[in-house]
């Protein structure tokens, strides 16, 4: 009987995130996993010393990478240096390489809340009471603030990303693997972001997200597209998430949950399977 590939799990386990139980998804998805690999898992602070050993990486619920920025980037540049599989691969344009991609998307006309980041460019983006100022390697919500527009003026501009505060109706995100669309959760709340509900996408819903998915070109990986609701009706992108996205696998049915488990394994077995890119 061949050897099971052998897969190198990245979590943090005692990471407490507000409204979700990282530890229970990561407990679930890798013993579903140990079916068709050979598992160990292992904090994202030990990965790249343990890494050359398993035929692959895969970086789950990590954490928000800021709290060991230093060390995830040595991970990357080893990891790139020596060959090793990551899953997500590293080339993500997401959140994986920071916030510039809402930078890119608004200056290519997508639809995505408007962002921007010099005071000369203010003038791009609509007039609202409020204005979100977040940083360029945020996550989590965290470094988060609202200002009035007279302030936007006096901000220390660099390392901060500034967009509306859009008024919306709900939030709601998809969830892929590779380019297949698994299933959608939103949240009916706007205060309680992670309070989910099963939400069903119409074709416009689905257009609307598979146009993020192409843009980022991952031929292999786990991606989730969030977007907001506007009172207008119309879907604008919050985030781009293809580093370490939260599942919340605890929210969706048994057979949703048993469609992704397989659609994950056969894209680990396909992305082992591919050679690397050189």
């Amino acid at each position: 009987m061949p050897a099971r590939p052998s897969v190198l799990f990245v979590t943090d386990l005692a990471y407490e995130a507000r409204g979700r139980r990282y530890c229970d998804e990561d407990i679930f998805l890798s013993s579903r996993l140990r079916d068709d690999f050979g598992i160990a898992l292992c904090h994202p602070l030990d990965a790249a010393a343990l890494m050359d050993a398993f035929d692959a990486v895969v970086v789950r619920n990590s954490g928000p990478v800021l709290h060991y920025q230093k060390e995830y980037d040595a991970f990357r540049e080893q990891a790139a240096a020596r060959g090793v599989r990551v899953y997500n691969p590293l080339s993500g344009r997401g959140d994986m390489a920071g916030k510039q991609y809402l930078l890119d998307l608004t200056a290519a006309g997508y639809p995505v809340i408007p962002t921007v980041d010099r005071p000369q460019d203010l003038g791009r983006l609509p007039e609202t009471g409020e204005y979100a100022v977040k940083p360029k390697a945020g996550a989590d919500s965290i470094g988060l603030t609202f200002v009035p527009r007279d302030r936007l003026g006096g901000l220390a501009y660099g390392d901060i990303l500034v967009q509306p505060r859009i008024d919306f109706r709900y939030e709601v995100s998809f969830y892929y693997v590779d380019d297949a669309f698994q299933y959608a959760l939103h949240a009916p709340d706007p205060h309680q972001r992670w309070v989910l509900e099963p939400y069903e996408p119409t074709d416009a819903d689905l257009g609307f997200a598979r146009r993020f998915i192409d843009w980022n070109t991952l031929d292999h990986g786990i991606q989730r597209v969030d977007a907001c609701r506007t009172q207008g009706g119309e879907l604008l992108l919050v985030e781009l998430e293809d580093l370490n996205p939260y599942l919340s696998l605890d929210l969706v049915t048994g057979r949703t949950r048993d469609t992704f488990v397989a659609g994950m394994t056969a894209s680990l077995h396909r992305f082992l399977d591919t050679p690397p890119r050189s």
